[in-house]
């Protein structure tokens, strides 16, 4: 879960290198650290501080190459130190490694063929340098153990040592590899994203699209197994021995969507974009009141007397909750839903024949949804990847994909990507009900509705929901309480607050508490409860009155013209009235809002909350 890019060209390569480092730190990490190759030395620079702290704290006259290597590191194997921040180098300082993911295998490597090596960290990254440095001699007969710069340009043979010592890995990597006098870099990917940047005498290399953007927007989306040969006016790639050709996708968003834009931090401008978000995915599949999702999506044929299965992970997951409840409601379809990293290791056994699979994943590379993913295509069964990235691992492989079209999203808090996921689940349920047209065409007005109610509920930031943040901030402790389709709000709901204010939050079935967690309601135990008119609302209020009656402090998420809630709750947060069916929209909303201003009242660190990344790209 780090950041890693590369260059090579005719600039100067650390000011590039900083620069697409700031790009990608949304994605968390706790030290990072720069290679630079000049004049064939390699210069290194590592830090537990910022990438702006690095910056201010070396010279960029001393480090003046035109090839180098970066990173940004959350930690998995060794705590947040100078030594284990990347890159890693083998015993002679001539190889050198930026790595994301996990070698599961690197304890054995390091007490077996490795075992004179003398490693400088606690990573399981560092094995890969040297693995690289105890192969490369395999190739040459007159390879030196003790030097590399005489094979400066030698490709081949520092491709085939990468190759050799990669097979010997079990686990998950995206590399970039450097080696002293060789004029370009190696790049190789295994269940980790990794990208090339094609730019005029020069190409990058990252993790992530976002940290090339401002150079080129031509981006090369590297495939399992590939392995690349990146010079300044070159790329080789290779796949099981032989030369592939990747195509080139141009990159329509640009680098000032993914800027502020005004605002104080991300998190609030996509807020404040979800209206949008959901337009432009309606956009994407609707036209003249028709669904389509396209010509080779042929869902409704697949799914008719079928069942579907959800797997996805954190927010994704709650957003499938919720779209079971939808789907489940529009279209009769029945829906079930799993935790992908549970799934992964179960033994549940899938009917390829009746089971279509949805791995719903907004980055289109979280590990254990990939995982599951490759699960269901073992056991037949028709995938479908529900994704925002455009050529992410999912979408190479699920048989069909549905993009959200929430655009870049920086705020490792989800938010505007969870609101279009549930746009695409109501776009899912009508496409596949079997409902009278005037149904149908009633539910749809509704859905086109919800930009404008969307909206609505942002009117109220300023006057209602900042007030009502003040007030919760001052507590420790609070739990989120809704039934039916408001069951995954609350559990979003809950997530968005402890994931940015840091305040202990619950979501629970409003009909559950009773069944245990009664026992820490207190005055100091604030309940935030999603009220909504449906046909489960006085079984909810009569929950809500239960809440009472044990002292706990209660904010009710409530309709407009919604009197008789008034009478139970000490706080109302107003949102516009929808279809009960649709509520879930105007109080993800509302929530998302609350969490942020309340992490704003408490001084917290938003954008990048503590110990979280944004892309989980390792299990």
């Amino acid at each position: 879960m780090c950041g890693i890019v590369g260059y090579v060209g005719e600039r100067e390569a650390l000011p590039i290198i900083l620069k697409s480092l700031k790009r990608i730190e949304y994605r968390g990490y706790d030290s990072c650290g720069i290679l630079v190759q000049d004049n064939g030395k390699m210069h290194v620079y590592k830090s537990v501080e910022s990438i702006d702290y690095l910056k201010a704290n070396l010279s960029e006259s001393e480090y003046d190459g035109k090839i180098g290597i970066g990173h940004t590191r959350w930690a998995t194997h060794g705590a947040p130190s100078k030594k284990n921040a990347h890159p890693h180098l083998d015993c002679k300082g001539e190889i050198a490694v930026v790595h994301n993911g996990i070698i599961e295998n690197y304890q054995s490597i390091k007490d077996g063929f490795l075992s004179n090596c003398a490693f400088k960290s606690e990573t399981d990254t560092e094995v890969i340098p040297h693995l690289i440095h105890q192969t490369f001699g395999k190739f040459d007969q007159n390879a030196s153990q003790q030097t590399f710069g005489k094979f400066d340009q030698n490709a081949s043979q520092i491709k085939e040592a990468v190759k050799e010592a990669l097979s010997r890995l079990n686990g998950s990597y995206a590399i970039i590899v450097a080696v002293e006098g060789f004029d370009g870099l190696i790049a190789a990917r295994k269940e980790s994203p990794l990208v090339i940047g094609v730019g005029d005498r020069e190409n990058f290399i990252a993790s992530d699209v976002p940290a090339v953007l401002e150079q080129t927007n031509r981006i090369i989306y590297l495939e399992e197994g590939d392995i690349a040969i990146v010079k300044r006016d070159s790329i080789y790639i290779e796949n099981s021995g032989s030369e592939v050709k990747r195509e080139e996708t141009l990159i329509e968003w640009t680098i000032e969507d993914a800027e502020k834009g005004g605002y104080e931090h991300f998190m609030l401008k996509e807020i404040h974009e979800e209206p949008k978000a959901i337009i432009d995915t309606l956009r994407g599949y609707l036209a003249e009141d028709e669904i389509n999702f396209g010509v080779d999506f042929k869902i409704e044929g697949d799914a008719k007397g079928k069942s579907i299965l959800m797997v996805a992970c954190g927010t994704s997951y709650y957003a499938a909750l919720c779209g079971k409840h939808i789907i489940e409601n529009l279209a009769k379809v029945p829906v079930q839903v799993e935790l992908a990293s549970e799934f992964n290791y179960s033994d549940f056994v899938l009917d390829g024949t009746n089971v279509m699979v949805m791995a719903i994943t907004q980055s289109g590379e979280t590990a254990d949804t990939m995982m599951a993913l490759k699960k269901a295509k073992r056991y037949g069964c028709k995938t479908v990847a529900i994704t925002n990235v455009l050529g992410s691992s999912a979408t190479r492989t699920a048989d069909e994909t549905i993009y959200i079209r929430a655009g870049p999203e920086i705020g490792v808090a989800a938010t505007k990507s969870f609101i279009a996921q549930l746009v695409i689940f109501y776009l899912l349920g009508l496409f596949l009900a079997k409902m009278p047209e005037s149904e149908f065409l009633e539910h749809l007005e509704e859905l086109k509705r919800m930009p404008q109610i969307a909206m609505m509920v942002l009117d109220e930031e300023d006057i209602t929901i900042q007030k009502h943040a003040r007030y919760l901030s001052k507590y420790e402790h609070a739990f989120f309480v809704g039934r039916g389709v408001n069951l995954a709000i609350s559990l979003e709901g809950a997530l968005k607050l402890k994931e940015i204010s840091y305040i202990h939050a619950e979501g629970y079935a409003a009909g559950e508490l009773k069944h245990g967690p009664f026992a820490l309601l207190t005055k100091d135990t604030p309940v935030i409860a999603i009220l909504t008119r449906d046909n489960i609302y006085e079984k909810t209020l009569g929950n809500v009155k239960e809440i009472k009656a044990r002292g706990s402090p209660v904010i009710a998420i409530a309709e407009e013209g919604d009197e008789e809630v008034e009478k139970y709750v000490d706080e109302v947060i107003r949102v516009p009235k929808t279809g009960a069916i649709f509520s879930p929209i105007p109080n993800t909303v509302a929530l998302h809002l609350l969490a942020y201003w309340t992490a704003k009242e408490r001084e917290c660190e938003i954008d990048k909350p503590r110990n979280l990344a944004k892309s989980v790209t390792v299990e």
